[in-house]
């Protein structure tokens, strides 16, 4: 096992895999040790069709959580070596009964020294460790049940990805990035409107210059994200938050959150109380973003944007 203490936990799958190969290995020769001909894999579908009647594929496949293509084959497998038989259910004739033959049968009362031989060998195994593989294979079923491989690898990514990013305020060299990278993104789900063109163009004078602000996302030093905050014009929010934009190359990075964040922390730095928002459905990433900054749908007011299904408030 030197190979997997010196490569550490990134090969967990195929230390697994080569545990699993090596019980398999020597399931298949203990069966034989019995005197029964019997293949390992057969042996989750065998005790199913052994304590229970009336079995079929889909019964068979969702009590032992494989694949229904899987639990077909090994049944055809099994019907082959002579250990099931498959016929029409006599009362719902569009269905088949999976039995198991009296060959099968035999197996059952052959296998029952087997049982007891192999729990009594796994608790020895058992009562020789120090950790419990039993309890710890449930506990990390159940973990990933919960949370897949997939997903606690793409949050590290994320995290550690989010390490390279730095947010800072506006400055002219970042005009073209907060123009280029909002038209990316609206011209690709929607059209750029005048509204769009007066805060993009006119950055400076329509929000900087009129107590707004502008905050610009840096991945090694590039920038790859922006977001504002427009004065509103109505009493009731101080800020619109606005013009948030994220370049494709730059998504799975956390960019977006960390800017939310980032210009939220900035209302309440100037002393904001409720912030506002415009957005559509159909940018369902966004609508999760807001939804986890905390902003919640209000009823729909005056717009002057075409393309907006919703509207969103944040009380700070």
């Amino acid at each position: 096992m030197d190979f997997f203490d010196k490569i550490g936990k990134v090969a967990i799958g195929s230390r697994l895999r080569m545990l699993a190969e090596t019980v398999t290995e020597d399931s298949a020769k203990i069966y034989s040790l019995y005197d029964i001909d019997f293949q390992p894999k057969w042996f989750p579908v065998y005790y199913c069709l052994a304590n229970s009647d009336n079995n079929t594929i889909t019964s068979i496949a969702k009590e032992i959580g494989h694949s229904h293509p899987s639990v077909s084959k090994i049944i055809s497998e099994m019907v082959k070596a002579g250990y099931v038989t498959d016929k029409n259910d006599s009362i719902d004739g569009r269905r088949n009964v999976i039995c198991l033959s009296e060959k099968g049968n035999e197996v059952t009362l052959k296998i029952q020294d087997q049982y007891t031989d192999i729990n009594s060998a796994v608790e020895d195994m058992l009562n020789q460790s120090t950790h419990n593989l039993w309890k710890a294979i449930a506990e990390w079923e159940f973990l990933l049940e919960q949370k897949t491989l997939l997903r606690r690898v793409t949050e590290q990514k994320k995290f550690r990805e989010s390490k390279n990013v730095t947010i800072v305020d506006f400055a002219p060299k970042y005009l073209d990035a907060f123009i280029d990278l909002n038209t990316e993104w609206i011209s690709k789900y929607f059209k750029v409107e005048d509204s769009d063109r007066k805060a993009l163009h006119n950055a400076e004078e329509y929000i900087l210059n009129n107590d707004g602000h502008i905050l610009v996302a840096l991945y090694k030093a590039e920038p790859v994200g922006v977001c504002a905050l427009i004065k509103h014009p109505d009493p009731e929010f101080d800020f619109e938050l606005a013009k948030m934009a994220v370049s494709p190359k730059a998504q799975g990075k956390n960019i977006g959150g960390l800017l939310g964040n980032a210009i939220i922390d900035k209302a309440r730095s100037v002393g904001a109380k409720k912030l506002y928002l415009e957005s559509n459905t159909v940018l369902k990433p966004a609508i999760n973003l807001y939804h986890k900054l905390g902003f919640v749908k209000i009823p729909n007011r005056p717009t002057p944007y075409e393309r907006c299904d919703i509207q969103m408030e944040l009380v700070l």
